[in-house]
Order: C-alpha cells, then sequence, then structure tokens
C-alpha cells in the first residue's frame, strides 16, 4: 500500500452563523468569524490517496488526473465564492472547515475511486494555523 498527495489552493469567503441565534449569541459563539459581511481565507487543500503501484506505470495514480478530479469537483465549486451562498454541496450545512472537509471528501470519493484508488485523507488549511483533517467515516 502506498499513500500519494496532491495539494491545492483556493480563496473563499464564508460566515459561522445560525439562523435560529440572535446576532449577539452569533458573536458570543463565532466571535469575528459571524461577520455579517463575510471573510475569507486562502484555503490550502491536500487529498491523499492510496492504493497499489501499477507495474506499467510505476505510478498509483497519474497526478494529472487526479489534480483534474479535484479541480472538477471541488476548486471550480468553491475558488472565489462564497461558501454559504454559492456552494451547491454546503447547501443547508454550518460553513466551518470541519463541515467543509467533510463535504470535499464526499464529493471526491467516488471519482478517485473511478480512477482506481482510494481516498485516505482530506486535509484542509484555513490558516497557517488552523487546518482540519477528515480520514471518512469509521
Amino acid at each position: 500500500m502506498i499513500y500519494i498527495t496532491r495539494r491545492e489552493r483556493f480563496n473563499a469567503a464564508h460566515r459561522l452563523f445560525r439562523e435560529d441565534y440572535s446576532d449577539s449569541r452569533n458573536l458570543e459563539v463565532f466571535g469575528k468569524c459571524s461577520n455579517p459581511n463575510w471573510h475569507g481565507h486562502n484555503y490550502t487543500l491536500f487529498v491523499t490517496v492510496k492504493g497499489e503501484v501499477d507495474p506499467a506505470t510505476g505510478f498509483l495514480v497519474n497526478l494529472k488526473d487526479l489534480s483534474e478530479i479535484i479541480n472538477q469537483f471541488v476548486i471550480e465549486k468553491l475558488d472565489h465564492r462564497n461558501i454559504n451562498v454559492e456552494v451547491d454541496f454546503m447547501k443547508g450545512k454550518l460553513a466551518s472547515t470541519e463541515n467543509l472537509a467533510i463535504g470535499i471528501w464526499n464529493e471526491l470519493k467516488t471519482p478517485i475511486d473511478q480512477l482506481g484508488a482510494a481516498l485516505f485523507k482530506v486535509q484542509l488549511y484555513e490558516t497557517e494555523n488552523n487546518f482540519v483533517e477528515y480520514l471518512g467515516e469509521e
């Protein structure tokens, strides 16, 4: 078993808030991230896949193909978008980094399976100090 990781980047805006909370409660729970005028991040996404090396190519997967999948199913939907408003797979979900990582996993799992690998981990950096890792349902 071998693991390989592809890094991609995107920029997106979001707001952490609950409609059923008052503005003061949102501020108390989510701090400045509940700003009604949104805020943005320069995200860094690492997608790790696992599987066996193809003896004919020496690859687990062609990284060009993996990059195309990540861009088609994730980056094009997120880059320079408002996560709360414009991203189909985040509709009805709190736009936290944790929920975003789970959403990205769900978008990538099937196309990566079809590529002949298994999705192992989604690692999403919101800032240089804060990131989440998601390894799917256990």
